[in-house]
């Protein structure tokens, strides 16, 4: 999406470059442009898409991509790199790049991305060898064993205008095992298969009903969010563009989607109209239109119909309970009750504070009124209940946990396929420090909603406190897939779970882009200032500690540590060695 000048975020940057361009520019200018036509078509964007990379720009022969994944961009490289090299065959002829990779921060100016991190990818491509990649350090760090290639060390290098040495790795397709990768272009993309679903456009002229239109476009794609076959992009990202004129096309390729599904709402009395329409983000060309005039107590069927729409056009092979999912006619329910439950979930989707719960509670419990057996709505309820016991709201904390477990159980009792109870269960249970149980509830939800983003970062935290590191971050990094704008939170765990693997620059770097993001963490530094330790940063990391008892004058890490819902204590060793290591503790 394109965002306002100067705002910062972390990312993995791509830069490649054609080896010997203006040499072949010279013998032969017409076929040299041909043959790079040709590679972009059926090569480098191809596996970009197929990564979830974002081209930047293209700058005469070389190209700048960005990614939200540093495993998806040095994936995206070594598939280009076996593909040139099979596309080259035994005569070695054709197009051959240099790819660089960095992880670092970018600043970004509407769909242009500048700074350190950039500057840094854009030198490391000359070091790789032609055909090859190369990669800073904390590329090499953070990808770990998740990639199918050892890159070997390069040593620590000097380039132009970056002012420290940076360690290089490097890997070239010669020394490859792997069996080499079609360039033929047939395989279909990876998640082509993938939708945003804008906020629709409230027509009613009446703003208190905006609740409604984001109601149904929430329960819109909490309905597509149960096909496993289709990539949803959560309600927090693109509710980023609500009020918003955005062409799809830039939607598509912001949020990493082939589709956008838009429309509007008019309610007025018990007569609701809604117009829907499927668009290829690709091409801005119509998959799918249609335009309801119904009674409001048919809104269910509208939705269910909305969704079996999306799922022809789209043609996503559905499992047989997905099927049975679709075939529900949804006409079933207080459609009052149901109005009320939006008014809540509206309440609690902004910031929460301790008079929000309070609203949505009151909400929640007069749909409960009308319908006894809305088990959502008891979701909703024990939600509150956990997060007034989270952040310390309630005189008994005992109570309140106690009589949110027992409201949440009778959410999933009444509405065992509704993952939403779920969801809050594996909250509730993790709170109590029973994660075995809060596993098996964000199992029981992650299987009825494959691309719940909360339940995801949820499970990523559970699996860091259980010891499980490499779980916690692949369930983390998909959620950032899923709602890149909404998981500003997962950069704090993505932070601590590299910490504690010993992975301290990807830590650092992680930890640094919550702070931007979240600018009095004071949890946050504590963590950074650990890293910075384990690194030998001592003076940045006391100028980062002096941050933390600024924001939290009373911060004792030895109470935190207290409070770390840690299976193993002892799990929590490398965060306390990493501030003793800078000093920072008696």
């Amino acid at each position: 999406m394109a965002e306002q000048t100067g705002s910062r975020r972390l990312a993995a940057i791509l830069a490649a470059d054609v080896v010997g361009y203006s040499r072949m520019m010279g013998a032969d200018e017409a076929g040299t442009l041909a043959a790079l036509k040709n590679h972009r078509e059926t090569i480098f964007d191809p596996a970009v898409v197929r990564h979830n990379g974002r081209v930047v720009k293209l700058i005469g022969d070389g190209a700048l991509v960005e990614f939200g994944s540093v495993v998806d961009a040095v994936n995206c490289a070594l598939a280009v790199q076996r593909a040139v090299k099979a596309a080259a065959g035994p005569n070695g002829k054709g197009i051959v790049l240099r790819i660089g990779v960095n992880l670092g921060d970018v600043i970004v100016d509407g769909n242009d991305i500048y700074g350190d991190g950039v500057n840094v990818a854009a030198r490391l491509e000359p070091l790789a060898e032609p055909g090859g990649v190369c990669v800073a350090s904390i590329v090499n760090e953070s990808v770990g064993g998740r990639v199918d290639v050892a890159f070997r060390d390069g040593g620590e290098v000097r380039v132009k205008n970056i002012d420290r040495p940076i360690r290089v790795w490097k890997w070239h397709p010669d020394s490859d095992s792997a069996a080499p990768v079609s360039v033929s272009g047939a395989a279909a993309p990876a998640e082509v298969r993938s939708i945003a679903v804008l906020p629709f456009t409230n027509m009613s002229g009446d703003p208190e009903q905006e609740y409604f239109s984001d109601g149904i476009t929430e329960d819109i794609i909490t309905d597509l969010s149960k096909i496993g076959g289709l990539l949803v992009i959560a309600r927090n990202s693109s509710f980023t563009y609500k009020g918003k004129n955005v062409d799809v096309r830039t939607v598509g390729r912001d949020l990493g989607v082939r589709s956008v599904l838009e429309g509007s709402i008019r309610r007025a009395g018990n007569r609701v109209r809604i117009t829907a329409q499927l668009i290829d983000a690709k091409t801005g060309g119509h998959l799918w239109a249609e335009r309801y005039d119904r009674d409001l107590t048919d809104i269910f069927e509208v939705q269910d119909d909305v969704t079996r729409h999306i799922v022809e056009a789209l043609r996503v092979t559905l499992t047989p309970e997905e099927k049975a999912m679709l075939a529900e006619t949804g006409s079933a329910g207080n459609v009052e009750a149901h109005d009320l439950f939006l008014q809540g979930r509206e309440i609690l989707s902004g910031h929460i504070t301790q008079e929000s719960v309070a609203r949505s509670r009151e909400l929640f419990e007069r749909a409960i009124a009308l319908d006894p057996g809305y088990a959502a709505a008891y979701a909703g309820i024990a939600f509150g209940f956990g997060m007034d016991f989270n952040n310390n709201w309630t005189s008994d904390p005992a109570a309140t946990i106690r009589r949110a477990d027992e409201l949440v159980t009778r959410a999933t009792t009444l509405a065992p396929d509704d993952p939403y109870g779920w969801y809050v269960l594996s909250i509730i249970a993790a709170q109590n420090r029973d994660f075995d149980r809060s596993r098996t509830a964000s199992d029981k939800c992650l299987a009825l909603n494959p691309n719940n983003a909360p339940a995801l970062g949820t499970r990523g935290a559970i699996e860091i406190y259980s010891g499980n590191l490499t779980e916690a971050i692949e369930h983390i990094e998909r959620a950032r897939r899923i709602d890149p704008a909404g998981t500003i939170l997962g950069m704090h765990f993505l932070g601590l779970a590299n910490l504690l693997l010993g992975k301290y620059e990807t830590a650092a770097a992680y930890l640094r882009e919550r702070i931007l993001a979240a600018p009095e963490t004071d949890l946050s530094r504590v963590m950074l200032a650990s890293a910075l330790g384990h690194l030998g940063q001592a003076d940045e990391a006391r100028r980062v500690w002096a941050e933390v008892k600024r924001i939290n004058p009373d911060y004792s890490f030895a109470t935190h540590r207290s409070r770390m819902p840690f299976v193993d204590p002892s799990d929590a060793d490398p965060i306390g060695e990493g501030l003793a290591k800078a000093g920072l503790l008696e």
